[in-house]
């Protein structure tokens, strides 16, 4: 599974969020086994294959979207993960700024959200995981 952590550009996060310490130690963080919400193995073994975006609070929804239709055209399914309101605002925002790029192609993606746990310093947390595809 590849990985690849996005610029940052706000200068503080809510304080209602986690630290940045923690959201920067998600980038080492190393999924478990288990993802609340998984379908059918096939889906699960599909999911390895697709690339791992992680936002944070200051990630730009627009470099993130640029990311995502990048790893959709050239995989056909990407990876964001998130912890937090504040991140996961952020992926939300930057799926349906990736959405209008690549429609601009004629491609149509869909996202399907789920929980995952995540090792972060031999700590357990969950994230938010959105899973892009292209729409069939």
């Amino acid at each position: 599974m590849n990985l690849a952590t996005l610029p940052d550009d706000m200068d503080t996060p809510s304080t209602n969020l986690p630290t940045n310490a923690e959201e920067d130690r998600m980038t080492n963080g190393q999924p478990l086994a288990r993802a609340v919400g998984a379908g059918t193995t096939h889906e699960v073994e599909s999911q390895r294959s697709a690339e791992v975006l992680k936002v944070s609070t200051r990630s730009r929804p627009s470099a993130v979207a640029g990311a995502i239709a990048g790893v959709i055209r050239e995989n056909g399914m990407a990876e964001v993960q998130s912890i937090g309101a504040g991140a996961t605002n952020q992926a939300i925002k930057a799926v349906a700024i990736a959405r209008s790029y690549l429609n601009e192609e004629g491609v149509d993606i869909v996202c399907i959200p789920s929980f995952i746990d995540v090792a972060i310093d031999d700590e357990e947390r969950t994230a938010i995981r959105l899973l892009i595809e292209r729409r069939p």
